[in-house]
């Protein structure tokens, strides 16, 4: 399966921004000549058995790059293999990446296996969203194998392995609960939010575990501490160009390279 890959590169009076099709597709909302929104959709059923979902991001120097799912993803029962969620970063020296994905959810039956790499450069910082469910309404949910990696030029900032079992939950990780919702910020110190990890290295991670995914209280830290990492960008976006109505913003055909000038 196609790669989905998202670049975006400072440029005037607009950022260049390349978009590839892969399972998902990313559409451009709107640029300036150093940031870009990009909204991230399925290009087909997903997730089933046996799925390979691979996205590469490129943040360039000095740019900031905001990446939102447009729905979130569900995995169904696996009657065969596991399917398999790849997602790789790379953030350019002064660049700033927001990415805020919606629920993970893993149905009963299924098996996920998911594994995050995000790479900083010098100046470089990062605030994720992760949110995962186990299981549909009424479901006690699938297995879910998680992987994240964060690191600077310096080495590693952050690194988690984490396995979730829906029909067998462990007493101290999730036990009674099903949503298990996190925000990352890495790369800057953000407001301290009571509760949240703080990181040796400038960093911090809040975390919430529920029943329902509108019990979360992370959508306020999401939002201040996207501004914050924001603040801190090198270069600061100064008025947003957007697309036309009626105009196009997507690569010219679903499974070939868009490089938007």
């Amino acid at each position: 399966m196609t790669t989905t890959r998202i670049a975006v590169r400072a440029g005037h009076p607009r950022a260049q921004v390349d978009l590839v099709v892969g399972a998902l597709a990313p559409r451009l909302v709107d640029r300036t000549s150093c940031t870009a929104h990009v909204a991230l959709t399925a290009a087909g059923m997903l997730l089933l058995g046996g799925d390979l979902v691979d996205v590469e991001v490129d943040v360039g120097p000095d740019c900031t790059l905001e990446l939102e799912d447009v729905g979130g993803m569900v995995a169904y029962r696996a009657l065969t293999s596991a399917s398999q969620v790849t997602l790789a970063a790379r953030v350019g020296s002064g660049g700033t990446l927001l990415w805020r994905a919606l629920p993970l959810v893993v149905a009963a039956g299924a098996r996920v296996d998911r594994r995050t790499q995000i790479d900083l450069d010098t100046g470089g910082c990062a605030v994720i969203r992760e949110t995962v469910v186990l299981g549909r309404q009424g479901e006690e949910g699938g297995s879910l194998s998680s992987h994240l990696s964060i690191t600077n030029p310096d080495g590693p900032v952050l690194t988690e392995e984490l396995s979730l079992d829906g029909s067998f939950p462990e007493p101290g990780v999730l036990g009674s609960e099903r949503v298990l919702d996190a925000v990352i910020a890495i790369g800057f110190r953000p407001d301290p939010e009571p509760g949240a990890l703080l990181l040796d290295q400038p960093g911090a991670v809040a975390r919430h575990l529920g029943h329902h995914t509108h019990d979360s209280p992370l959508d306020r830290v999401w939002a201040e501490w996207a501004e914050q990492a924001t603040s801190t960008a090198a270069s600061v976006a100064t008025g947003a160009v957007p697309i036309p109505a009626g105009a196009s913003s997507t690569p010219r055909a679903i499974d070939s390279v868009g490089a938007i000038e």
